[in-house]
């Protein structure tokens, strides 16, 4: 009985001393295998940029054209506001334009108007 439990204390012992050793290579591996991969996605992302770039300098004209069709939209045509050149004195279609009703438009769609425009623009709010 001394034997067997001589052999397995010996065992165990065997087990801790040899752990570190194969974990070690392990973590060698493992480093190698990250190192590895880190590289190649270093290398995709710089393929995948030179070749944006490439087509970017094949693609000019497209650029251009883009540019041009930018220049052609004006701002004030996406914007609803009205940004006019204000008379002297307000007319009724300038008054109308910058509310954004009709001429024609009643006193309660006129105040309605008009209300909403100022909480928009109050200095309070907020």
């Amino acid at each position: 009985m001394e034997g067997a439990a001589a052999s397995a204390e010996g065992l165990r012992y065997a087990e801790y001393t040899r752990a570190p050793t194969g974990a070690g290579k392990g973590q060698a591996e493992l480093d190698r295998g990250l190192a590895r991969t880190m590289i190649g996605l270093g290398l995709g992302v710089a393929t995948v940029a030179f070749a944006g770039r490439y087509a970017f300098h094949l693609w000019k004209p497209l650029e251009q054209a883009i540019t041009e069709a930018a220049k052609r939209i004006s701002t004030s045509s996406l914007s609803s506001y009205y940004k006019g050149g204000f008379e002297q004195k307000m007319s009724r279609r300038e008054a109308s334009l910058i509310l954004g009703v009709s001429p024609s438009a009643g006193k309660d769609k006129i105040r309605t108007a008009h209300r909403k425009i100022m909480i928009l623009n109050h200095p309070d709010k907020g």
